[in-house]
């Protein structure tokens, strides 16, 4: 159901490394998934991204799904970076332990 999911629109201010891991992508024929959101990254990441988040656009730019293409605008970033991710909320209560 649509309303087990709602999209976010999360700003990280600073630099790079910004805090996260990415994994998937039509590459490997997933959806581009958050695994990892690390401390010493951004601490808008730590706070507002969650492991088990689906990264759909980079700076207003609507991914097609590709890895390599999100990495390349994430690290196109200066100052800001503007992500929306889609979040499961089944997934929300144990979002940081399923891709242990």
């Amino acid at each position: 159901e649509e309303e087990d999911e709602e999209l976010m629109e999360v700003l990280l201010r600073g630099k790079a490394p910004w805090g996260f891991t990415l994994r998937g992508g039509t590459e490997h024929r997933e959806p581009l998934i958050i695994t990892k959101v690390v401390e010493k990254g951004s601490m808008a990441a730590l706070v507002r991204l969650q492991a088990g988040d689906e990264v759909v656009s980079v700076n207003a730019v609507p991914l097609s799904g590709s890895r390599e293409e999100a990495i390349c605008l994430v690290k196109g970033s200066h100052k800001t970076l503007t992500l929306v991710v889609r979040r499961y909320r089944h997934l929300r209560s144990g979002a940081n332990v399923l891709f242990l």
